[in-house]
């Protein structure tokens, strides 16, 4: 197969690329902008396939995605690309409406003027594959409620509306034009390559440099973690053996408080990290309760019960090994985090946070 990813320079993207040329024989071709978030650093162990292939684009360039798929002829698309961080879209939400919305409907576009020239052999065999997230739902009130396929729509900021419209757009395509779509929704991503303003990450490498460990309100939201490469796996299942119109929630079946997850972290840096920086005598001491996001949603958990059904996907992570692994990736990579963390980024964090 030739599958064309969007956005896999990104976090999931890349897990998702690495995954594909790694454990199958398939060709891609990686589709990025190269915004802040986007790196190819996290390429680098899979860059020098022959099965690899890259173009810097951006999705709302319409005659660009044109020219890709007449070159690559792509079997599947794989549409990560999105503004994803929640706080960006809150200070400047204009990005993520041209992003998420706009770049949706031109890849849409784009994907139905090619298909539509396809034999009828290879218009069945196709596949659109939107990759969304879980705060499209909402949060959930009750401690036992999960979102379901089926749940109601209900964001709550500018991120999860502008993912709920572009959800909304690709099932339109599928029920106007006839395009084969498939659409996941998935929880809290963590993991190796995660940029740094995203809270595993960040709090990892705050707490190496003996900076505060900034938590929201009191810490109480609860978000369903799942390791990026159980994610990767399940993104290519659900590509290559889904029914059209499907819709499948992935989540990691690992519901954690925030202060919770910052917690462990500092106690797998007591063990893996004891050499701390000066003035530190426990890494616990940095946590510092900071003014609470605006409509920050309180409980996030999939039922991810369909796809283990449907497709036999399951997570292969626990949230203690797949933390683990990711705490050790940090600290044995931080070649890798010092390469994106530019002045730009760093008076980013300090304006959001408040910290010194």
């Amino acid at each position: 197969m030739k599958l064309l990813v969007t956005g896999g320079a990104g976090f999931i993207g890349s897990a998702v690329v690495r995954h594909i040329i790694q454990h199958t024989n398939h060709h891609v071709l990686n589709v990025d902008k190269l915004t802040y978030a986007g790196n190819l650093e996290s390429l680098s162990s899979i860059e020098q396939s022959e099965r690899y292939h890259f173009s810097q684009t951006d999705i709302c360039d319409r005659a660009a995605l044109d020219q890709l798929f007449k070159d690559f002829q792509p079997d599947a698309v794989m549409h990560l690309a999105a503004e994803s961080h929640v706080d960006r879209s809150i200070s400047g939400p204009a990005t993520f409406i041209e992003t998420n919305i706009i770049g949706t409907y031109q890849l849409l576009e784009a994907t139905r003027q090619y298909w539509n020239m396809l034999s009828e052999e290879k218009k069945q065999a196709f596949r659109f594959h939107h990759i969304s997230t879980d705060e499209v739902y909402g949060d959930l009130e009750g401690t036992d409620d999960l979102f379901l396929e089926t749940t109601p729509y209900a964001p709550s900021s500018p991120y999860s509306a502008s993912k709920a419209s572009s959800d909304h757009l690709v099932r339109a395509w599928n029920r106007t034009y006839g395009l084969p779509v498939v659409v996941t929704n998935c929880s809290n991503n963590y993991g190796p390559y995660h940029f740094p303003e995203k809270l595993i990450p960040l709090i990892i490498q705050n707490a190496l440099a003996g900076k505060a460990l900034p938590v929201y309100g009191n810490g109480h939201q609860i978000r369903d973690w799942l390791f990026v490469e159980d994610h990767a796996r399940a993104l290519y299942k659900v590509v290559t053996e889904a029914r059209i119109g499907e819709t499948y929630n992935i989540g990691g079946h690992n519901e954690q408080k925030n202060i919770d997850v910052v917690k462990a972290i500092c106690e797998l840096l007591e063990e893996l990290a004891p050499n701390k920086p000066k003035g530190v005598q426990n890494y616990q001491d940095l946590i510092t309760y900071v003014k609470d996001r605006p409509g920050h949603d309180l409980r996030y958990a999939i039922d991810a019960s369909k796809i283990k059904q449907d497709l036999g996907w399951v997570p292969q992570e626990s949230f203690e090994t797949g933390l683990r692994k990711t705490v050790e990736w940090y600290l044995n990579n931080q070649g890798w985090v010092e390469h994106i963390q530019s002045g730009e980024y760093q008076n980013w964090i300090q304006q959001q946070y408040q910290t010194e």
